[in-house]
């Protein structure tokens, strides 16, 4: 199974981003009075949402290139030497 773990957690971020940014957006303006006015909901559910959607589609461009071992060069060498070595069981 080759699930890349880029592909959940940006699915994961970019859900709680979301959510977190329509809070900030529909929500009671007189609870941000603590935190000097800032919206932090807001500007932190944009930050998750850019970071999920990043990750995301770096999971989708890391899976389309990834090769098995014995599909590179670089693979079948260390496949090569670990055979001769007797490290294979």
């Amino acid at each position: 199974m080759r699930l890349d773990i880029r592909l959940p957690i940006g699915l994961m971020f970019s859900l709680i981003g979301i959510m977190l940014f329509v809070f900030g957006l529909i929500g009671d303006k007189t609870n941000y009075k603590s935190s000097l006015g800032i919206n932090v909901n807001l500007w932190w559910g944009l930050v998750m949402l850019i970071f999920g959607i990043a990750m995301f589609l770096l999971g989708r461009r890391g899976t389309s290139t990834a090769r098995l071992a014995e599909d590179s060069p670089e693979g079948r060498k260390i496949e090569e030497v670990e055979h001769h070595a007797g490290l294979e069981s």
